[in-house]
């Protein structure tokens, strides 16, 4: 299964999660993310994430995502 994921969904982890909703996406993304690292998905990226992850003014944050974004094979 090949899967788009944008910066917005990455970041989603990141925020408050008081929230249950917010919760639940992370966990889902989460999830997903497993299966790219299983081998079990095809995670496809594109110019416009390498972007947006560039302009993440938080550093800490812009570090974890481009390990993250490692994991995309562009098309």
């Amino acid at each position: 299964m090949k899967i788009y994921l944008d910066v917005c969904c990455l970041s989603r982890p990141f925020d408050d999660q008081s929230q249950y909703r917010v919760r639940l996406e992370s966990e889902a993304i989460l999830i997903i993310l497993h299966r790219f690292y299983a081998h079990e998905w095809e995670w496809i990226g594109s110019e416009a994430i390498e972007i947006e992850v560039g302009n993440t003014p938080d550093i800490g944050k812009r570090q974890h995502l481009v390990g993250l974004t490692s994991y995309i094979h562009n098309q």
